[in-house]
């Protein structure tokens, strides 16, 4: 059978619906059920681990670091120093760092938690006409297995929406990669749309800005430095060619005229470096300690390369830096949220959506 499935359709189960003649042709008996017609939106991000003790941690580091979009050190080199030593020794220590953070009620990661309900809001916002579903590029849920789910609820087109505001080979190409990947396994592919970086959208921008202030608001202090800090990649990506480094600093320089604020008020760091190599300049942790130690007393830090909040912002942000900062002399210290599945944040997910869907919805 070969169904067009209707929005009023979608709790239908598979593979229960009567057979039916398509525009008065009635089909071979031996066809197998087909069900298509409808629009599936999947929303993707980096991943977390499925616990905190050391295998799942070691599992979830591995397919991590595996990747070659990640690290691009020769495999020769790479395979013995991650299996032999990194591998050993590193699940421990950041199991704890998620610990830290981890929603027990949930037993997950905030990650998790926050991307699920970026995905409830905007399939409520969307109504019937789109599926929306979400996956993450390491770890669970697999992307492949979502948009096998998108396929099985009559999706024959998808748009899949790397949650980077900011394009990078090592996020939004991976997450790509995972979804190509999942398609060559299939006979009747889906039409695929893949949403662009939007770093410099004006509907994004306003939302970074319109936190940064509710948040500057609820403080009892006035900063005297705004750090709007990146995740890192090597340098090496940079002159390879990677755009990342230069959307982040657009992003931060229209965030900042958005607000009024001149560039040593507000200023652009890069954070989450790993290993020896010279990474994207300048590092969040060094200049969080050189303005404690050259006078700053009030500081805040925002990441709007992140759209939902995770280790790298709750533990790393909120939790090493203020430590970094507030052990050089610093005395107060805020972290300003993501935009996460906030209004604000569900403005600029579903501004992005409803935009690549034209013509599809």
């Amino acid at each position: 059978m070969n169904e067009r499935v209707e929005p009023s359709a979608l709790q239908v189960p598979r593979g229960l619906e009567p057979q039916r003649p398509v525009k008065g042709a009635p089909l071979p008996a031996e066809h197998p059920p087909v069900r298509w017609g409808r629009v599936g939106v999947l929303l993707m991000n980096l991943g977390t681990p499925e616990g905190t003790s050391y295998w799942p941690m070691r599992r979830y580091l591995k397919e991590f670091l595996s990747d070659r979009r990640v690290i691009e050190v020769p495999r020769l080199i790479w395979w013995p120093l991650l299996n032999l030593i990194i591998l050993t020794k590193r699940p421990g220590p950041k199991g704890k760092d998620y610990a830290s953070v981890w929603n027990n009620e949930r037993d997950e990661g905030p990650l998790k938690t926050i991307t699920r309900g970026q995905c409830e809001r905007l399939q409520a916002a969307m109504g019937d006409s789109v599926v929306v579903d979400w996956a993450m590029r390491y770890g669970k849920p697999e992307v492949s297995l979502r948009i096998q789910a998108l396929l099985d609820q009559g999706c024959d087109r998808i748009l899949l929406v790397p949650l980077y505001p900011q394009y990078a080979a090592a996020t939004s190409a991976t997450a790509c990669d995972q979804a190509f990947k999942a398609l060559m396994q299939m006979r009747w592919q889906p039409t695929v749309r893949v949403s662009p970086p939007y770093h410099d959208d004006p509907v994004y921008i306003e939302a970074m800005a319109d936190s940064i202030r509710e948040g500057l608001a609820k403080l009892d202090f006035e900063p005297e430095v705004i750090l709007t800090s990146f995740h890192g990649v090597p340098k090496s990506y940079l002159l390879k060619g990677d755009p990342y480094h230069c959307q982040c600093v657009k992003t931060g320089r229209l965030i900042r005229e958005a607000l009024g604020f001149s560039p040593e008020r507000m200023r652009v760091t890069f954070q989450s470096r790993f290993g020896n190599e010279e990474w994207l300049k300048p590092y969040t942790d060094e200049t969080v300690q050189g303005l404690a130690r050259g006078g700053v007393r009030n500081l805040a830090i925002v990441a709007p390369g992140f759209t939902a909040d995770c280790l790298e912002t709750l533990e790393e942000l909120d939790g090493e830096n203020r430590h970094y900062f507030e052990e050089n002399g610093g005395e107060r210290f805020a972290y300003i949220p993501c935009l996460n599945d906030s209004d604000l944040g569900m403005r600029v997910i579903e501004n992005v959506v409803r935009r690549e869907l034209q013509g599809w919805i």
